[in-house]
């Protein structure tokens, strides 16, 4: 019976047309399944005629995104035969089909080795080709004398090919580095421009890798220095120019190799000065080739240690970048200046007028490069005219821009500033522009420095009011002219300004506006409270306190909680203590930034110290619902857990006391107890969670008692310090500040901390400092919490996280049971 051969299998080209001609992927898919059971008949039939043909289509199908993989081993069939077609195939799916993680590939290292001893050369490159392609560690190691000994011939094919081999080996096993170190003494001496380029390739990854074989490659600068020169000084050859540019590729390639080895070293630097400076002053620059060139140029420069004359080239360099019309050259000049500006701030400061104008760009990358380059560039000399820009550009740049813009020009303005007026004047402008974008401290921030400026007070206080006049929908803006209003309302009524021609504004205008604020739906509850606190304040200012009685009471059954508590207890102030009210809301005093870990702060006055809070340094609390602290209910399980009690006191920015809470708690009228407010904390608590509210500030009290700090939390950037302190008269007091701080590259708001604890313990969570923890641990959001321990069990907490991180709401919980002894016994 004769046996029944199979039809020849199509040919690759003719797979193509066909597959090309389907209309839709299911029918592209049907093809492709049909000749890949045509190709796993062949290959189950050992039809060695066409196994070549069934695996570059194999190939083109895996190409395509199709599964190949049932071909490996008709690769390996392929490179063990005697054909170069069949070599070269089976070499070309090795490379596509196989990779270290499948152990098919060890089956061929004997296959390459014997291919790397070939006697045609072509097959020997193909074996060089694949081994430094998917060469596992294994294989490098057996096969790394076999490259070694190609990298010592004389044929410059095979040497080219044995040193991107030799590096592939290098990558693989750090250690077998040495072994290709004595034929790399004879690789820079070839002419062949493909062995000289792959020799740089070799010797910069040995230099990366290794400090003493950077050591020792130093002493060829001056070869590296002779080639270079000589590619720049030869004339035109047609096999290597590119664009007019002898060999671009392989300038760029000794260029980076002499940043290598001339980065910390004088000598070295010394010796490549010359050639790097001709480089920069002949390379063309029409052409993006040269570009290239001159920015490797530039790079190498500001790398090694050059002559000053060098790097003012580099930089000048760099200016003639930002004019080109390619968008890629002007981002890659920015960065690089960028990163140049603080070595060479004079050299960068020359070309700033250009750097200002790609402000203007219509791409978002160049336009954020050139603002912080811009920021970068700000200093005394110039801050007038840099601000003048920059702020123009925060009037038209996108929203995405505003926020950074806004810090920036509030940092510049802090350092820089000439005059208080003009610190003044360029922060409103912010606030008036992009005041919806600007940070949580930015406000608080800005009371401070207004309250500092006294010879201005009548001219911001006029300033603010307009600006109010104009726009009530930036909130920022809204706060602190509320503020100021309550402050240095009498001044505006006065029309006392002498720094501009005074407005004529009636008590009843300026009660109106601050009224408009609290129904208005544009107000926040944190700007209403700002403008019930400014109206309180102004009943010591203006004459119409009938009229302001009446507002604050109607806002004593309002249902927002916490503008409900500031008008109950605003109320208290106008009845029970009526003759305490005058003094309680007496003008801010001068605020002094000083180091504080809690609520309040120590402020000098006088040459003494006198315990007050400083209200205006931090943002307004952020109030957290009831539910929200009940969640963490069942956080350790069964019924044992005690809620936390949020005293959220509320910051009043505007009364001269603070916070009202503090103030009516210390009191002590008649020789009789100081009444706690209703709204503070239920009866049914034990007396100590009292203590913040009714004793002088928290930290007069407070003993350092030598508690080792710890780590509680430390995941996602986000890390959480505790340090302890024992509360003065009652030891069972610990009194526990976390600090939290952000190494990410964004701020994280929103930020709220709560914390659970076992019902033997008594807890209680004091504000934080504020709800946004900066950046690049450039600052500490701060919150105390103390614990009650009266029978001096080891200390348990849950604690619950979120904040909101590049857009995205983020909330964890985590135990902490690793307390130090100190701190609970």
């Amino acid at each position: 019976m004769a046996l029944r051969r199979m039809p020849a299998p199509i040919r690759l080209r003719e797979l193509i047309r066909t597959i090309r001609t389907a209309r839709t992927q299911a029918e592209e898919r049907e093809m492709i399944q049909k000749e890949c059971a045509a190709i796993r008949s062949s290959f189950r039939e050992e039809d060695n005629t066409y196994r070549c043909r069934n695996v570059a289509k194999l190939l083109y199908m895996h190409m395509l995104g199709y599964p190949a993989h049932f071909g490996q081993l008709e690769c390996l069939k392929l490179i063990a035969s005697q054909k170069f077609t069949d070599k070269r195939i089976g070499y070309l799916g090795a490379m596509l089909l196989l990779d270290e993680r499948q152990d098919v590939h060890l089956l061929m290292t004997n296959c390459i080795k014997n291919d790397l001893n070939h006697s045609t050369q072509y097959v020997q490159g193909l074996a060089l080709c694949t081994l430094g392609c998917m060469g596992s560690s294994e294989m490098c190691r057996d096969l790394a004398g076999e490259v070694e000994k190609l990298l010592k011939t004389s044929n410059s094919y095979l040497r080219k090919k044995a040193a991107l081999c030799a590096v592939h080996v290098i990558r693989k096993v750090p250690e077998l580095m040495e072994m290709f170190l004595p034929a790399t003494k004879n690789l820079l001496s070839e002419k062949n421009h493909g062995v000289l380029h792959t020799s740089v390739v070799l010797l910069t990854e040995m230099c990366e890798r290794s400090p003493d074989m950077l050591a020792h490659f130093r002493k060829l600068v001056p070869q590296l220095v002779r080639i270079l020169k000589n590619l720049i000084m030869s004339g035109y050859s047609p096999e290597h120019d590119v664009s007019g540019i002898s060999d671009p590729f392989l300038q760029v390639r000794i260029l980076r190799l002499l940043r290598i080895l001339g980065k910390g070293d004088d000598d070295s630097s010394e010796a490549m000065n010359d050639i790097l400076a001709q480089v920069a002053t002949n390379t063309e620059t029409s052409k993006n080739v040269g570009n290239a060139i001159l920015y490797e140029t530039v790079l190498t420069i500001m790398d090694i240690k050059s002559e000053s004359g060098l790097r003012v080239l580099a930089i000048n360099i760099l200016g003639r970048f930002l004019l080109n019309n390619d968008k890629n050259i002007r981002y890659v000049a920015l960065t690089s200046l960028l990163k140049t500006v603080q070595t060479d701030h004079n050299a960068v400061q020359r070309h700033r007028s250009t750097i200002v104008d790609c402000l203007k760009d219509l791409d978002v990358s160049i336009k954020r490069r050139a603002m912080e380059l811009s920021f970068a560039l700000v200093n005394g000399n110039n801050i007038r005219g840099m601000m003048k820009e920059l702020l123009y550009f925060l009037d038209s740049c996108d929203p995405e821009f505003k926020a950074d813009c806004a810090s920036g020009v509030f940092l510049a303005a802090e350092k820089y500033a000439p005059s208080k007026r003009w610190h003044i004047d360029t922060i409103m402008r912010v606030l008036t522009t992009a005041g919806s974008y600007v940070r949580d401290d930015s406000v608080p921030n800005l009371i401070q420095l207004i309250t500092n400026s006294v010879e201005m007070h009548a001219y911001t206080v006029q300033r603010l009011y307009k600006a109010l006049l104009d726009d009530i929908s930036q909130q920022p803006l809204v706060q602190v002219a509320s503020w100021c209003i309550g402050e240095y309302g009498d001044l505006l009524v006065s029309g006392q300004c002498e720094e501009e021609e005074p407005i004529q504004v009636t008590e009843d205008e300026v009660l109106d506006v601050l009224e408009g604020l609290l129904v208005s739906n544009l107000s926040t509850p944190v700007t209403r409270g700002y403008a019930l606190t400014a109206i309180m304040k102004l009943s010591t200012r203006f004459t119409s306190v009938n009229r302001i009685k009446k507002v604050v009471s109607i806002y004593g059954s309002s249902i927002d909680v916490e503008l409900q508590q500031r008008a109950v207890e605003y109320n208290a102030l106008f009845k029970k203590y009526d003759h305490m009210r005058p003094a309680l809301l007496e003008r801010m005093p001068i605020m002094e930034k000083t180091a504080s870990n809690g609520p309040t702060e120590i402020v000098q006055t006088n040459g003494e110290a006198e315990p007050s809070v400083v209200e205006a340094k931090h943002p307004p609390p952020v109030t957290q619902p009831t539910n929200q602290a009940n969640d963490l209910l069942d956080l350790l399980g069964g019924n044992d857990v005690v809620p936390v009690i949020q005293t959220t006191v509320p910051t009043k920015p505007a009364s001269a006391g603070g916070e009202l809470l503090d103030l009516l708690g210390d009191l002590s009228l008649s020789g009789g107890p100081a009444p706690a407010p209703a709204t503070s904390v239920p009866s049914s608590q034990p007396a100590f969670l009292l203590d913040g509210l009714t004793s002088p500030p928290l930290f007069n009290d407070i003993a350092a008692a030598g508690i080792p700090p710890m780590t509680a939390y430390n995941k996602n950037g986000l890390k959480i310090d505790f340090t302890f302190e024992r509360a003065n008269p009652n030891p069972n007091i610990a009194v526990i500040t976390i600090h939290a701080s952000n190494s990410t590259e964004a701020d994280m708001t929103d930020f709220v901390f709560q914390a659970a604890v076992p019902k033997t313990f008594q807890l209680q969570l004091l504000s934080p400092s504020s709800n946004v923890v900066p950046a690049l641990n450039q600052g500490t959001v701060t919150q105390v919490i103390r614990v009650l321990n009266p029978q001096k069990q080891q200390l348990r907490m849950r604690i619950k996280l979120t904040y909101t991180h590049k857009g995205s709401a983020v909330q964890d919980l985590a135990e902490v049971n690793n307390f130090p002894p100190q701190s609970w016994q």
